[in-house]
C-alpha cells in the first residue's frame, strides 16, 4: 500500500529593522501597546508557536506542543538574531525544536536556512548572490550547530545562477511555487512535458540538473491548500485544516505520496490569532487518527527520491504574478489595501540602490587590495565577525583573512570596509519594495541602510556618493503629498537618523542631565568612558560638562569628545561637543571653568553665549537624542506639569465625585469635563496599581468597587497590557514557590476581578498558561500522591489548583 506524507512549512522572516548606527530597533508606535513590531509579532506568533495549546472539546488546554518541532520551517538570519537578544527563551525553544525534530524524522531536522536578508537573488549581481547565501549558511550552522539540507529563496525568487551557487555550496534541495514549473521528464526519458501555469505535481519531489553538471532538488508546494491557509478561513478550524490536507492526495494512485503547503510563518498567529492553535490541533489530529505521516522535506528525500526532472521559470517569484517586477517596476502587484496608488517609485529606488551598489564596488576592492586579500572572499568572511563581534574573534579574523600585518588605523579602515559592504547588502532588504508607499517603514529602512553606506564610502575613500544617490531617489515619487519624493524622504527622516561621533557625545550629554552615569557605559554599537565629568544645579537649571572616551564595537575607532550641555527648565536644553584637538576651538579646560562660574553665580542663560563661543556650529538640543531616549527624557521633563494637572483634576473629580454619582444613578449624562475627569482618574489609578512589582489586592478591589456604575470605557488595550504583565510576575512567583496557596488563591481572585465586570480586561493568558501548565505535569502529582496520604494543606493545593485551572482553561486530568 502507498504510504501518505503531509509538510508543512513555515517561512519566519522580518526584515531587519534596527538603526544601521545604533543596532538597536527603535520604537514604532505602529506596534502599540508593544515596542516595536518584532516584539508585537514574536508575542503572536513566534512565541504561541513555541508552546501552541491543544484544546478539548470544551476549549480546556489539554497539551501543549512546540509546533515548529513537526513542521518544516526557515528563520530569517535578522530575525533569528534579534530573538536571541530580546526574546532568548523564543530563540532557545526554536533551536531546541530542530534538535528534538531530528529524532522524529530519521536525523534530518525541521530547520532550513535563508538567504541572510531576503534580498531578491535574480536581481542582485553574482557576488551579491554568493555572499547572501553563503551568510545565511554560515548563520545556520552557528545557531543550529549542523550543516543546512535545505535552503529558503526569499519570495521563492530563483534563477539558475542562484540555484548553482547553492548547490556549489552544498544546499541539497529548495521549495518553490507551483507556477515556477516550466516543464518535467521522467529519468531517462526525452521528451518535456509542460507543466507551466501550475500544472505541475505537488506530491513528488523533482531533480533539476544544472548547467555545471551538479543537481538541486525541488518541491513545488500546493497552491490551493497554502493559499486556502494563508489567505481564506482555513485557520479557524485544525480539524477542517488536516482534513483539507488529507484530501489533497489522490485514491488510486499506487505511488507514495507528499502533500506539503508553504505559507508566510506569520500566518499561524499574526496574520490569523490563534493560527498556532489550529496548527497545533491539525498535526495533533492527523498524528492521533493515522491520516498521514508527518515528515519534513529532508526526510522525504531519502525515503521518496525524485524520479523526474524538472526545468523552472527564471526570474519568478511566489508573490508577483509577473515575475520579480514587483521588487523593481510598477507591475501591478500591492498589498490590496492601495486602491488607486501607484508603484512607480519602485523602478527609482532600484535604479538609485544598484548606482551606488555599483559605485562602492570599485571603491571597496581598491581599498582592500591595499592588504592583499580577496576583498569578496574577504566579504564572505565577514559574516563570522558579524556573528560574533568579541575582540578574540576580530583578533582571528584579521590573522586569517588579511594576509599581512596592519596597525590600527589599518584595522578601522578594513572594519569600516567591510561595514559598508554589510550595508550595501542590507540596503537590499526586499520588504523595502514589497509594500505600496515610499513612505513605508520598510522602504525608510533600506534607504538608511543605504545613507549609512554612503557615510561609510566617505569616510574611507573620501568620496561623497550623496548628490548622485538623490539625483536618482528623487525621482521616486510619493503617492502622498506630504511624503513627497526621495529626497524629501531623504532630507526629513534618513538624515536626522545619521550620526557621528559628536552626535554620540551629545546625545551622551544630555541624556545625563536626566539619569547620572556610571564612569563605564555600554550604548548601542559603543563604549563610553568618562574621563572626566561634573554637573552642578542652579536653582532648577542644570549643567553638566566633561570630556569622554567613545570606542565603536563595531570598528574599532575611538574619539575623545568635549561637551558642555544646560538644562534651563522644561524642553529648553543646549550644549555642545567638540572633538579633541580636531573640532575644539579653545581650550576647553579654561572654557569649562569660566562656563562653571557664570553658571553658578548667573545660571544658565548667561552661561550659553560661552558655551556657543567654544562649541561653534557644533550646538546640540533635545531634537539630537535618540529616539526611545528622547522620548524618555520628555516624559522626564513634562512630569512636573503632568503631575500638577493630575492634581487639579483629582481634586475636581472628588470635590464633584458626590454630585457625579447622583448624576449616574439617575442615567443623567455628565458634563464633558467631569466625564473625562473621572475617565483619567480612574484609569490611571488603575494603570499604576497594574504595574506595581507587587499588587495591592486591596486596592484593587477598591477601585473595581467604585467603577461600578460610571459611564465610560476603560482604556482596556492599554491595561489588559498591564494586567497580563502583573499576572505573569505573579505566576512566576508561584512557580518558584509551588506549593504556597496563598499565591494561588490570590491570582485566581485577581484573574476573575480583571476579566468580570466592571473591568473586563482581556489579559493575555500564554505565559500564565505555560507555567501552570508545567506545574501540572511536576507538581500536581507529588500533590495528588501527598493528598492520598491524608495531607490535607496538599488537599487544599489540589482544590485552589483545580480552580485556577479552571480560570485558566487548562485541564491536567
Amino acid at each position: 500500500m502507498p504510504n501518505r506524507f503531509i509538510c508543512i512549512h513555515g517561512h519566519f522572516y522580518q526584515p531587519p529593522r534596527e538603526n544601521p548606527w545604533l543596532g538597536i530597533v527603535e520604537q514604532q508606535d505602529s506596534a502599540y501597546p508593544h515596542h516595536d513590531w518584532n516584539e508585537r509579532i514574536t508575542a503572536e506568533c513566534y512565541a504561541p508557536n513555541t508552546a501552541s495549546r491543544i484544546l478539548d472539546n470544551q476549549r480546556r488546554i489539554v497539551d501543549i506542543i512546540n509546533n515548529y518541532s513537526k513542521i518544516s520551517f526557515n528563520f530569517g538570519p535578522t530575525l533569528l538574531s534579534w530573538l536571541e537578544l530580546n526574546s532568548p527563551e523564543t530563540y532557545r525553544q526554536i533551536l531546541t525544536a530542530d534538535k528534538e525534530s531530528r529524532q522524529r524524522f530519521s536525523g534530518h531536522g525541521s530547520a532550513l536556512a535563508q538567504a541572510f536578508n531576503h534580498m531578491i537573488l535574480p536581481l542582485a549581481n553574482s557576488q551579491d548572490k554568493r555572499t547572501q547565501i553563503l551568510w545565511g549558511i554560515a548563520d545556520f550552522v552557528h545557531r543550529f550547530q549542523r550543516q543546512p539540507e535545505g535552503l529558503w529563496l526569499p519570495e521563492t525568487a530563483v534563477d539558475i545562477e542562484s540555484l548553482e551557487i547553492m548547490a556549489e555550496a552544498g544546499i541539497i534541495f529548495t521549495i518553490l511555487a507551483p507556477h515556477q514549473a516550466k516543464s518535467v521528464r521522467r529519468f531517462g526519458e526525452d521528451k518535456w512535458s509542460d507543466a507551466s501555469g501550475g500544472r505541475i505535481d505537488p506530491k513528488q519531489p523533482y531533480r533539476l540538473n544544472l548547467p555545471s553538471g551538479r543537481a538541486i532538488n525541488i518541491f513545488f508546494y500546493d497552491g490551493p491548500i497554502s493559499q486556502a491557509v494563508a489567505f481564506e478561513r482555513l485557520l479557524e478550524n485544525g480539524e477542517v485544516m488536516a482534513r483539507r490536507l488529507t484530501n489533497g492526495f489522490v485514491n488510486g494512485d499506487n505511488r507514495d505520496q507528499l502533500v506539503h503547503i508553504a505559507t508566510d510563518g506569520e500566518t499561524y498567529g499574526h496574520h490569523h490569532r490563534f493560527g498556532d492553535m489550529a496548527l497545533a490541533y491539525c498535526l495533533n489530529f492527523i498524528e492521533a487518527n493515522n491520516l498521514a505521516q508527518l515528515t519534513i522535506y529532508g526526510e522525504y528525500l531519502v525515503l521518496c527520491p525524485p524520479v523526474q526532472e524538472v526545468k523552472i521559470s527564471e526570474n519568478s517569484a511566489w508573490s508577483c504574478i509577473h515575475g520579480v517586477e514587483r521588487w523593481r517596476d510598477n507591475c501591478g502587484c500591492n498589498t490590496g489595501m492601495a486602491e488607486g496608488q501607484k508603484q512607480e517609485w519602485r523602478k527609482h529606488l532600484r535604479l538609485a540602490q544598484d548606482w551606488l551598489r555599483d559605485q562602492l564596488i570599485p571603491l571597496y576592492e581598491q581599498a582592500m587590495s591595499k592588504y592583499g586579500s580577496d576583498p569578496w572572499a574577504a566579504r564572505n568572511a565577514y559574516i563570522s565577525l558579524i556573528l560574533d563581534r568579541s575582540p578574540e574573534n576580530q583578533a582571528k579574523f584579521f590573522q586569517e583573512k588579511i594576509h599581512q600585518p596592519l596597525t590600527d588605523a589599518d584595522k578601522i579602515q578594513v572594519l569600516k570596509l567591510l561595514e559598508m559592504q554589510y550595508n550595501a547588502m542590507l540596503m537590499y532588504t526586499s520588504c523595502g519594495w514589497f509594500f505600496d508607499d515610499l513612505g513605508g517603514i520598510e522602504t525608510l529602512q533600506v534607504i538608511l541602510y543605504a545613507a549609512r553606506a554612503i557615510q561609510l564610502a566617505k569616510e574611507t575613500a573620501g568620496l561623497d556618493l550623496e548628490p548622485g544617490y538623490l539625483n536618482l531617489l528623487g525621482q521616486a515619487k510619493s503617492n502622498f503629498r506630504d511624503i513627497g519624493d526621495g529626497i524629501s524622504v531623504y532630507e526629513k527622516l534618513v538624515k536626522p537618523e545619521r550620526l557621528n561621533f559628536s552626535r554620540l557625545a551629545a546625545h551622551y550629554a544630555i541624556a545625563s542631565l536626566f539619569e547620572p552615569y556610571p564612569r563605564e557605559k555600554s550604548l548601542f554599537y559603543y563604549n563610553f568612558s568618562q574621563e572626566s565629568y561634573e554637573s552642578l544645579e542652579h536653582e532648577r537649571q542644570k549643567l553638566a560638562f566633561g570630556r569622554i572616551k567613545i570606542l565603536s564595537t563595531i570598528t574599532g575607532e575611538e574619539n575623545k569628545i568635549n561637551f558642555a550641555v544646560i538644562h534651563l527648565g522644561g524642553q529648553n536644553i543646549s550644549g555642545g561637543v567638540c572633538q579633541e584637538d580636531q573640532t575644539c576651538r579653545c581650550d576647553c579646560a579654561a572654557c569649562f571653568k569660566e562656563i562653571k562660574e557664570i553658571f553658578s553665580a548667573q545660571g544658565g542663560e548667561a552661561s550659553l553665549p560661552l558655551i556657543h563661543k567654544c562649541f561653534g556650529e557644533y550646538n546640540y538640543s533635545l531634537g539630537h537624542l535618540f529616539r526611545d531616549e528622547q522620548r524618555k527624557v520628555l516624559n522626564q521633563i513634562i512630569a512636573p506639569d503632568a503631575a500638577a494637572m493630575e492634581q487639579s483634576l483629582r481634586r475636581m473629580f472628588e470635590q464633584y465625585k458626590p454630585v457625579m454619582a447622583a448624576m449616574n444613578t439617575l442615567r443623567s449624562p455628565l458634563p464633558r469635563i467631569l466625564h473625562s475627569a473621572a475617565k483619567f482618574i480612574f484609569n490611571i489609578d488603575l494603570r499604576r496599581e497594574l504595574e506595581k512589582e507587587r499588587l495591592d489586592l486591596a486596592r484593587l478591589k477598591q477601585i473595581a468597587g467604585e467603577l461600578k456604575g460610571w459611564p465610560f470605557k476603560l482604556d482596556v488595550k492599554t491595561l489588559s497590557f498591564a494586567a497580563g504583565q502583573q499576572l505573569n510576575r505573579m505566576m512566576a512567583g508561584l512557580f518558584s514557590q509551588p506549593e504556597d496557596i496563598n499565591s494561588l488563591a490570590v491570582i485566581d481572585e485577581v484573574i476573575k476581578i480583571f476579566t468580570n465586570p466592571p473591568l473586563r480586561l482581556e489579559p493575555d493568558p500564554w505565559q500564565m498558561q505555560n507555567i501552570y501548565f508545567s506545574l501540572g505535569q511536576k507538581i500536581y502529582p507529588q500533590m495528588k500522591q501527598r493528598a492520598t496520604g491524608g495531607d490535607g494543606l496538599a488537599c487544599e493545593w489540589l482544590i485552589l489548583f483545580k480552580r485556577l485551572g479552571q480560570e485558566l482553561k487548562v485541564r491536567i486530568e
